[in-house]
């Protein structure tokens, strides 16, 4: 068993899966193998407001990392 993710392509009125032929190879799979998937939409994440309510970054003086310079 394998998770994997991945992004689904247009197949003409369609929406289709490419599964890359190293995991075709390791999986043994060739055409008209019947396979079971589980589908999982996974939210997509917008980096707007993420840092909102947190704390100002405050930048450290450098001569506090001498050594490491």
């Amino acid at each position: 068993m394998f998770i994997l993710s991945y992004t689904l392509k247009k197949w003409g009125n369609s929406l289709g899966v490419i599964i890359p032929k190293d995991k075709v190879d390791e999986l043994g799979l060739s055409e008209h193998d019947i396979i079971d998937l589980d589908i999982v939409k996974k939210e997509k994440v917008s980096g707007f407001g993420i840092a909102e309510g947190r704390v100002p970054y405050k930048r450290e003086h450098a001569a506090e990392h001498e050594d490491l310079w």
